[in-house]
């Protein structure tokens, strides 16, 4: 009875979620913040999933779905590739990053003759920037108390 309730649970949660079929080719890791990308390659017609999802419908602007498939749509031969993401932590900003970043590294590992293209377009570099922490005897990270003449 217990293995019944599993068993239709588990086969509920693999009709929701959309995968991609095929061996993988490639694998990348995309960092930024605190989100981290972890993206699979695989040969198809250029989809980009995200989660499980379309990155369309992952992303609640279109800058951020249009940042995160900008290695798609700078390398040609990028469309003959379908996009597995995983992605978590950060906000959607910052997850965008990081599915760029892996999805550039993914392309690279696949061909190495894309490195000055994506380099020009400034999709191999980590944003390395973090939140700068608040320190003692002030009100935030830089930001100090009011100052009292009196």
């Amino acid at each position: 009875m217990v293995v019944d309730k599993v068993k239709v649970k588990s086969e509920a949660m693999q009709a929701q979620k959309i995968t991609v079929k095929g061996s993988k080719l490639a694998h990348g890791v995309g960092r930024r913040k605190t989100s981290v990308a972890r993206v699979w390659l695989v040969r198809g017609s250029g989809n980009l999933l995200v989660n499980g999802k379309k990155h369309t419908d992952y992303f609640d602007t279109e800058l951020n779905s249009k940042e995160a498939a900008a290695p798609i749509h700078v390398i040609p031969t990028a469309s003959h590739y379908d996009v597995e993401v995983n992605v978590n932590g950060g906000g959607m900003h910052s997850q965008a990053g990081a599915i760029q970043l892996g999805i550039a590294r993914a392309l690279l590992s696949i061909d190495e003759t894309v490195r000055s293209v994506l380099r020009q377009h400034g999709m191999l570099t980590v944003d390395s920037r973090r939140k700068e922490r608040k320190k003692y005897g002030q009100k935030a990270a830089r930001r100090k108390f009011q100052f009292v003449k009196r």
